[in-house]
């Protein structure tokens, strides 16, 4: 089952550089929701909550509820899909979501978990587990997806 994450994110008014390096000024990371045959909705995130989520590992398999403040109160339901970094401090510039639709099948990395290893023959005899992948792509329901194989 796909982990839920719940993310906390203020509404942004403009989009363009300009309005992006004024959201980055006031020390947050801007971002945007798109897909579902939506208009695009433009956000702005805490850093430390994104860079929290990238250290944990497997953000591209998770699903994420942000919830923007400034809008409604509205929750979106979508998938991390792109993180943009600067090139020397590596702190994130700008954080791309895609936005699920009822019904719509999605694309997501899954980690590929080996179990027994320390009961297998193989090893124990001095065998080496040669690993080709450590994650695979499947297509799935957002509520179905595996959450390791």
């Amino acid at each position: 089952m796909v982990q839920t994450i719940r993310i906390e994110a203020e509404a942004r008014g403009r989009s363009g550089k300009g309005a992006a390096r004024a959201t980055r000024r006031e020390g947050l990371v801007p971002a945007v929701i798109y897909g579902a045959k939506q208009e695009a909705t433009l956000i702005a995130l805490d850093p430390r909550d994104v860079m929290k989520e990238l250290q944990k590992g497997g953000w591209q398999g998770h699903l994420y509820e942000v919830a923007v403040k400034g809008d409604g109160g509205r929750t979106e339901r979508a998938l991390m899909r792109e993180v943009q970094f600067h090139p020397v401090t590596d702190r994130p510039l700008h954080v791309d979501f895609q936005r699920l639709a009822a019904g719509q099948m999605i694309r997501v990395k899954v980690p590929v978990v080996f179990v027994n290893e320390d009961t297998c023959p193989g090893i124990k005899a001095g065998g080496v587990l040669n690993v080709v992948r450590r994650d695979i792509e499947v297509q799935a329901d957002p509520d179905n997806v595996p959450g390791g194989l």
